[in-house]
């Protein structure tokens, strides 16, 4: 009889609640066979800043969060062998894995093997520029980063060795599920009909709380209990590659039909052919089934050949952000805060991008030219938001000092003024032929 495998999300972005794994490795303590913890903290914005991290610092550039991420949850996992598989490494996975053998000792706990997965970042590579030549990456400005999303492969590999943690930088999400997936059932990197369902389950599990209510609840239409309590998700990953997602056990939130077909939906640009590295994920066959209790079944998904190419993040140099916010409240607020717009733009003769926080904040209009054609609504609370790229900090901060001035300079009764000035990346995505991109582990010692 195949062992159970159970995978649980404690984290589905950087920033997530650091208080969610803890229940999560809880449960997984309470289940027999092999348990596994993924915590996702990585996006394309996520990568770029800490990208940005380490160039300021070459000690920094994984997850900020790490150590109280790990913190609350190191001890449990490693004596009751639950495997840790995260992409918190962003842009410096060893510096990720240092810092995690540096925490176990100061909790004097036993020394972990951790393992790092290598392989995603192209600049480090000796025919580097070859590369980006071929992916059609060189671009005006200085390309700063250029990180390939790796699959399963080289995780499966890594607990296949031993591995209690393995960190890793960018590798696609559902990725974080398949790799445990590969190792525990001993699936080939080419067997597209398990994959595919796991791919999916991975694709449940790894924006954590959004399959058990979190951006869902919509009160009275969509309701869900316990929110402020909300447990992240804890699946058995079954050997067909399909999964039953539950949650943590003592905590809010709900796992239903709903929540399940919403996140399975998430994100997908095509249900036939969902691309990741790992497999081809087909999902229009697939069915969800209400269990009860919080348990809902995912059966149907197939899966294809993989794709021939890879994926390719890469960041420029992108100038300085600059951004500015005044408030403005009562009679005729938002006729004060347009006037202010209007100063500020006619100061400093450049694009910037305005909005009126609670009138008109949603759409993009980087030009700032939609707010012309919108009638004054007549909002007595409003909160004036101006923002532009500028080619250095100088410029950056001139936004700031006239937004500031505004308190005396401008119209009657603004105030709150906040400003903030910082680097930017540009991002352009590209893809390049499989063959050339090689991913191995490293255990450290």
């Amino acid at each position: 009889m195949v062992t159970p495998l159970w995978i649980g999300c404690g984290a589905g972005f950087s920033g997530d609640r650091l208080d969610a794994a803890l229940p999560v490795v809880r449960t997984l303590a309470r289940r027999q066979g092999r348990r596994v913890l993924i915590l996702e903290t990585l996006a394309e914005r996520t990568l770029a800043l800490a990208q940005l991290a380490r160039r300021e610092d070459p000690q920094a550039g994984y997850e900020p969060l790490l150590e109280p991420l790990l913190r609350p949850v190191l001890d449990l996992c490693l004596r009751e062998r639950i495997a840790i598989v995260s992409n918190f490494g962003a842009a410096n996975p060893e510096g990720a894995a240092r810092h995690i053998l540096r925490l176990a000792k100061a909790l004097r706990l036993r020394a972990p093997r951790v393992a790092i997965v290598r392989g995603d970042d192209l600049l480090a590579r000796a025919d580097a520029q070859t590369l980006i030549g071929q992916a059609g990456l060189a671009g005006p400005a200085a390309l700063v980063s250029a990180n390939v999303y790796l699959g399963g492969e080289a995780i499966a590999a890594a607990l296949l060795d031993g591995a209690d943690i393995v960190v890793t930088g960018r590798v696609a999400d559902p990725s974080l599920v398949c790799g445990p997936a590969m190792a525990h059932y001993g699936w080939s990197p080419a067997d597209w009909d398990r994959l595919g369902p796991a791919t999916m389950a991975g694709h449940l599990l790894e924006c954590g709380s959004q399959v058990t209510g979190g951006y869902f609840a919509d009160p009275g239409f969509k309701d869900v209990p316990g929110l402020w309590n909300l447990g992240f998700p804890v699946a058995e990953v079954l050997a067909d590659g399909h999964c039953i997602v539950g949650k943590a056990d003592d905590t809010g939130g709900i796992v239903d039909r709903r929540t399940v077909t919403e996140q399975l939906l998430y994100e997908l640009h095509d249900p036939a052919a969902y691309l990741t590295p790992d497999v081809t994920a087909d999902i229009s066959a697939a069915t969800v089934t209400d269990l009860g209790a919080n348990r809902v079944a995912l059966a149907g998904v197939r899966g294809h050949r993989r794709p021939d190419t890879l994926k390719v993040s890469a960041f420029y140099e992108g100038g300085w952000l600059g951004e500015a916010e005044i408030s403005y409240g009562g009679p005729r607020a938002e006729s004060r805060a347009r006037l202010a717009a209007d100063v500020i733009r006619r100061r400093l003769d450049t694009p910037l991008r305005v909005d009126l926080i609670g009138v008109q904040s949603l759409l993009a209009d980087d030009g700032g030219c939609m707010m012309r054609g919108l009638a004054d609504s007549g909002a007595r609370d409003v909160r004036l938001r101006l923002a532009g790229k500028f080619a250095d900090r100088a410029q950056a901060d001139t936004l700031a000092r006239e937004v500031n001035a505004l308190y005396c300079c401008g119209p009657a009764g603004g105030g709150g003024v906040r400003s903030a000035v910082r680097r930017r990346l540009e991002t352009r995505s590209a893809y390049i032929d499989r063959s050339l991109i090689t991913a191995s582990h490293e255990v450290l010692a």
